[in-house]
């Protein structure tokens, strides 16, 4: 444990000012970022309703704003923070603990969802040294879910059967914050289209798969620590995270354990489910956003290239690429693929070796860099609403 607390050193000390008291000793720890969230009790009922895993748990609640917050935002997190407070002396019962943080002011350069994460996360890495508990689970939520009865222990018991689990994947299904038709239907299709997403990734062959959302996964501490923790983007800080998470290997989907976030017609970060749904709503000509099947064919064909390409030099990876679609070789010849494969061959000894790093160069972020260049042209897109009988 060593290189936790060199970790902890090197995180901010003003994001760590107040640690867990030393009187709880948590295994588990659920780590809920707050902003703004006049519904944050469904969420904290739901995990005191729950069932309890034979092990001691902590649920920290990160209530933050950042330097330019309106004062109703400011006012709502305040209430929440006391809310939280009555609640855990009302609730209270052993080992099993609720723990409100309120972080005013946080700078505007960092302030959201990623910086309030990492700082739960931290705090939960900083009271595992500590307690010295290696295997400590980290679970990430968020403020506006409710979960399954058998949520907690579910993860639980999957971590503590497989001593090397890295991390677990969690299954989900939005809930509506009124009765209507048109939100109902923008969340069933952007559900759709995750599912669609990660089929179609699993399809290709590509190796990290699994869908990245930030009130769905849980991590072991160490491998948290392994990937430099949590990201501080104000957006998507989930999905940065979970690239490096995935890379470790030993990830596991639990299906029977779900959360239900709130959809919401939200545009306060820049990507996610809310501004995922109100671009379904507001979209004009069909909802026609999906990557078409017929542009992951077509990395599929390169990644079946993959084990071709070990020992190969550059100028007969040139050759063998030529067999692939244009569009797909115009973008290989954008990322210098040849130099890329060489630097694959020149630090890999084996073929297992060589597939890790091709995958680390072509990685998710080069496939949506991809996906992106070949749509609407020459790829058109796919209606989200034609994949809910798939997906």
């Amino acid at each position: 444990m060593k290189y936790w607390k060199s970790y902890v050193e090197r995180q901010k000390p003003e994001y760590l000012r107040t640690t867990i008291p030393p009187d709880v000793d948590a295994d588990m720890i659920v780590v809920i970022p707050c902003y703004h969230e006049p519904s944050l009790s469904e969420t904290l009922n739901s995990l005191r309703a729950g069932d309890r895993p034979d092990a001691n748990v902590l649920i920290i609640i990160v209530i933050n704003s950042g330097v330019l917050a309106a004062e109703e935002v400011i006012k709502q997190n305040r209430l929440s923070y006391d809310e939280v407070l009555h609640f855990a002396i009302r609730y209270h019962e052993s080992g099993f603990d609720f723990m409100p943080l309120l972080f005013e002011g946080l700078p505007r350069k960092h302030a959201g969802v990623g910086l309030a994460r990492k700082i739960g996360m931290d705090l939960a890495v900083e009271h595992f040294l500590r307690k010295e508990k290696l295997r400590g689970v980290i679970v990430s939520l968020d403020a506006d879910c409710t979960v399954t009865s058998n949520f907690l222990t579910t993860i639980w018991s999957t971590f503590s059967r497989d001593k090397s689990l890295n991390a677990t994947i969690h299954d989900f299904y939005h809930r509506v914050e009124e009765e209507s038709p048109i939100a109902e239907s923008a969340a069933r299709q952007y559900e759709a289209y995750i599912r669609y997403f990660r089929s179609m990734l699993q399809y290709m062959g590509f190796p990290y798969y699994w869908h990245t959302i930030g009130s769905a996964f849980a991590v072991s501490a160490d491998a948290y620590v392994s990937v430099g923790g949590m990201g501080r983007q104000q957006g998507g800080e989930d999905f940065y995270f979970l690239q490096k998470i995935f890379a470790l290997g030993h990830i596991l989907e639990l299906k029977e354990a779900r959360v239900f976030p709130m959809a919401r017609l939200s545009g306060r970060v820049p990507f996610g489910t809310g501004p995922s749904l109100q671009k379904i709503i507001e979209d004009t000509d069909g909802n026609k956003r999906a990557y078409s099947e017929r542009s992951f064919q077509v990395v599929k064909q390169l990644f079946d290239m993959k084990d071709d390409f070990f020992g190969k030099d550059g100028h007969m990876v040139e050759r063998m690429v030529t067999s692939l679609d244009p569009s797909l070789q115009q973008f290989l010849n954008k990322i210098d693929f040849p130099l890329l494969i060489s630097d694959c061959n020149g630090n890999c000894a084996s073929l297992s070796t060589f597939r890790k790093r091709f995958f680390h160069h072509f990685n998710a972020f080069r496939i949506i860099k991809y996906l992106n260049q070949v749509h609407p042209d020459p790829f058109p897109y796919e209606s989200f609403a034609a994949l809910i009988d798939k997906y």
